[in-house]
């Protein structure tokens, strides 16, 4: 095999690996959303997607309405229900909205993230308008409220003040029984966390002993448009614990659980670690239960009406004795997957950025490209310096490669004339080459070595761009504002055409049939025909490894030719 021959067989996989992803996406469809799942207008009557979870062995079961809930909303997520007074809260990051009935955060605008259909808007990484994604909470115990409860806000500030680093917005509810309950969202200066708690006193006479629920719900609908040429990013449930450590939920899983109650979840439903997710390209939501917390807790996915999907979690609150009060709180981090700031957060937390089976060199890639961003500040000249150092780590490897396909240059005379010579006998002449490359000391698949080498960082780079949010939106020199995105003018595939062009003359083929010569010597250039839909930083990392090859193939051509004349001379 040369190299003409491996990129023959790249483009070859390549195209299978996007076909496959079409046909996948053909055959298995997001399921569809129905109409009625969401409101047509922001301000039109919203579903209601949810209703309180129950069943779990240890928890007691919830009535479907207590008089703590007045106007209780249907449970059908089709339905259509008014929402309660809208607090709407800004911090340095966002501006969210909570609603007062059950107190969900129905609406996070990212300041620093932009719409990908409309970059005048800020991303919404929570919603209840054309699509849905909202976060609830709620207590679960005789009469307690929930996220269909209506909550009275108390008076407090709305948004961070100058020098200030948290503030907590108050919200107040009377369970059927008589005990007063305060839930509290305190949100945070540069921190997409929002802590959510409650705290509840046993006005009774008896012990109470309340859990406490925090879920996700959303459709299946995706913000950011999906490529047919790439692979499609994961949007759905997540669940992590020690004992399964990341498992994705897809949508479909949770349909066949629906429909077969007895059917085993594909997850530990009960553990005393861990925490639930709901992920999309470049963005999460997810209730991360403080470190210290051990005690168990347990883990659901829910199919609801509607076309909507619900993630949770379940924890027990401390027992409440009589005139006493307990608390609990769970951390809700909603915004971009950093991958320096979800790490930090909880076990397993950085794993919603996934590089697929190329994690283990697409994390310290990523690691690197971030380093150098921090010296250079741009990552466009990140991924030509880290190219650079990439090509200097295997140089001898490709000086060898260099030197092996430049004797394959210098031999061409003696193998065209072995062609003449053997031209009826392709057996013999297979022979006599074998003969050539051993008596001149070439490696006829040397040149394929270095490409060899490049494909893990050339698929671990693809990964990185496709699932870095850092890189979303990030910017190079002139007309190209986005790395992550294909290059609009296709000025990046169209240079690196030209450089395979000058590759393809200054690497010789031992290919002796003149029309498979022909084609693999336009095989380079039709390669970067895919280079069109591939993201430009990926195309930029190519270019610049391409400039490097010529120029290091120029050289040692230059090196032999001295050589030759050099050894010729002392013939003489």
């Amino acid at each position: 095999m040369d190299t003409q021959r491996l990129i023959l067989f790249l483009i070859f996989s390549f195209s299978l690996m996007f076909l496959w992803e079409a046909y996948q996406k053909h055959v298995n469809p997001p399921p569809p959303v129905k109409s009625a799942a969401a409101p047509a207008a922001p301000g039109a009557a919203a579903p209601q997607p949810a209703d309180v979870p129950t069943g779990a062995s240890a928890v007691p079961a919830a009535p479907a309405a207590t008089t703590a809930v007045p106007g209780t909303p249907p449970v059908n997520g089709g339905a259509a229900t008014a929402q309660g007074e809208q607090v709407v809260v800004r911090t340095d990051l966002y501006t969210a909205t909570i609603d007062a009935v059950g107190g969900v955060i129905s609406d996070i605008a990212l300041a620093r993230h932009r719409d990908a259909t409309d970059p005048s808007k800020p991303y919404k990484v929570i919603q209840r308008g054309a699509s849905v994604s909202i976060a609830q909470a709620g207590l679960i115990g005789e009469g307690m409220p929930n996220h269909r409860t209506v909550y009275r806000v108390l008076p407090g500030p709305r948004e961070l003040a100058a020098g200030q680093d948290r503030f907590e917005v108050k919200l107040e509810a009377t369970a059927a029984n008589g005990d007063p309950v305060i839930q509290t969202l305190t949100f945070h200066r540069g921190s997409y966390v929002i802590d959510v708690g409650f705290e509840v006193r046993n006005a009774t006479a008896q012990p109470q002993s309340p859990y406490a629920y925090y879920q996700l719900t959303r459709d299946t609908k995706t913000a950011l448009p999906q490529s047919s040429w790439t692979p499609a990013a994961f949007t759905g449930p997540v669940v992590y614990n020690e004992t399964d450590k990341f498992k994705k939920v897809d949508f479909a899983e949770i349909d066949k659980l629906a429909s077969d109650p007895k059917r085993k979840a594909p997850f530990t439903t009960k553990a005393d670690n861990g925490w639930v997710g709901m992920i999309e390209h470049y963005f999460v939501n997810a209730w991360l239960p403080p470190n210290e917390f051990k005690g168990e807790r347990e883990f659901y996915v829910r199919k609801l009406d509607g076309g909507l999907y619900t993630t949770g979690i379940i924890l027990p609150m401390a027992p409440i004795a009589p005139g006493a009060t307990a608390s609990t709180m769970v951390r809700l981090y909603a915004g971009p997957q950093e991958q320096d700031v979800i790490g930090a957060l909880a076990p397993g937390f950085d794993l919603v950025v996934d590089y697929g089976i190329f994690t283990v060199l697409a994390a310290p890639l990523f690691w690197l490209l971030k380093w150098l961003h921090g010296i250079i500040g741009n990552w466009g000249w990140a991924i030509v310096v880290m190219t650079i150092l990439i090509k200097l780590a295997f140089y001898p490897l490709n000086a060898a490669a260099a030197r092996s396909m430049a004797k394959m240059k210098i031999v061409g005379p003696k193998m065209k004339a072995l062609q003449e010579q053997y031209k009826g006998d392709k057996q013999q002449l297979q022979i006599r080459m074998m003969e050539l490359y051993k008596q001149e000391k070439i490696n006829p698949l040397g040149g394929c070595l270095p490409i060899l080498v490049q494909i893990p960082f050339f698929i671990a780079l693809y990964w990185v761009l496709l699932s870095a949010v850092e890189l979303r939106y990030a910017p190079w020199i002139g007309y190209i504002r986005d790395l992550s995105a294909p290059d609009p003018y296709f000025v990046l595939p169209v240079v690196y055409a030209v450089t395979a062009y000058l590759q393809v003359k200054l690497s010789p083929t031992p290919i002796t049939d003149p029309m498979q010569a022909r084609i693999m010597q336009i095989m380079p250039v039709a390669f970067s025909v895919l280079f069109i839909f591939f993201p430009a930083g990926l195309v930029l990392y190519w270019l610049v490894n391409n400039i490097l090859q010529i120029a290091q193939q120029w050289h040692v051509n230059r090196m032999l030719e001295k050589e030759q004349a050099l050894a010729i001379a002392r013939k003489r």
